[in-house]
């Protein structure tokens, strides 16, 4: 069943606590932006005329005493549907799954040669890296991205997946697939080439830079441009970024969990961080 628009509203309007009302009452719902307008997606019309009511209601949000019948009866959105209303968040994911079976999750090395920052080849115990430019100037420009599908382990590859598909499909529901997809792929390229100019040549890989980029775009432009879409609850915004400062000084390492792409963690913050602040800078002018 396709989705119904329940309101329209002007780009100014503060949904925040309406939409935090919604999620209360377990009403499945997504806001996106259309021809200069906020839209309120739910899946049909029965539902659309309960939430149309409720904000005749209560479009400041708080929490009424009672609630109309039809919100009580809600049902989640189904997990298929999550997935059609997020194409290119589960493509990115599927092509990093594939790519983990492929390369055995690192173990691989006649896979991940071929993605990695720059080609090498491993005799014993030694990796010898060739010099990134030669690979550009043979015509593998793929490798300025492909080190984000690359991931070390399960636990890796199983958070890098949750937090890409939690930040991913915000984007998508807000700006569109197209969106989502320059994003990711301008906060892969800015984040490995920093994670190569300041941890030199080395086998790095996997999505956090890109996450970080993500969160810093979300983070800037909700401050410059309030939507409900990229409203993060505080505490995540706060471990991401603890997170950040705890690989910073080393103390992963140390405990012998394994490096850590801090300069591509770093790169991609500052990068989404400037993305958001030009992407909000534009919405507000807009609104």
């Amino acid at each position: 069943m396709s989705a119904v628009a329940a309101l329209r509203l002007p780009l100014h309007t503060d949904l925040n606590r309406f939409v935090e009302l919604l999620r209360h009452l377990q009403v499945p719902h997504r806001v996106s932006e259309e021809a200069g307008q906020q839209v309120l997606w739910v899946p049909d019309e029965q539902v659309a005329v309960g939430v149309r009511d409720l904000y005749q209601r209560y479009p400041e949000g708080g929490e009424p005493d009672t609630l109309p019948p039809v919100q009580r009866a809600a049902p989640r959105a189904g997990f298929v549907q999550q997935l059609r209303a997020s194409p290119m968040t589960a493509l990115m994911l599927l092509i990093t799954l594939i790519v983990a079976g492929v390369t055995w999750l690192g173990d691989n090395h006649l896979s991940m040669r071929w993605l990695s920052f720059q080609d090498y080849r491993v005799e014993g115990e030694y990796a010898y890296f060739m010099p990134w430019l030669e690979g550009l100037q043979a015509g593998q420009v793929w490798r300025l991205v492909t080190p984000m599908f690359i991931h070390f382990g399960w636990l890796h590859l199983a958070m890098n997946s949750m937090w890409y598909w939690e930040l991913g499909r915000r984007i998508e529901a807000r700006q569109g697939s197209l969106a989502l997809l320059g994003l990711t792929l301008l906060f892969s390229l800015l984040s490995n080439l920093a994670q190569f100019w300041f941890g030199g040549s080395g086998l790095f890989g996997g999505l956090s830079g890109v996450l970080y980029g993500l969160l810093g775009y979300c983070w800037i432009f909700q401050l410059l441009a309030p939507t409900p879409a990229y409203h993060l609850p505080r505490g995540v915004l706060v471990m991401m970024l603890i997170w950040l400062l705890v690989c910073l000084s080393g103390v992963v390492d140390l405990l012998g969990f394994g490096s850590i792409a801090n300069a591509a963690h770093v790169g991609g913050l500052v990068a989404g961080c400037a993305a958001g602040l030009i992407g909000g800078a534009l919405a507000r002018a807009r609104r």
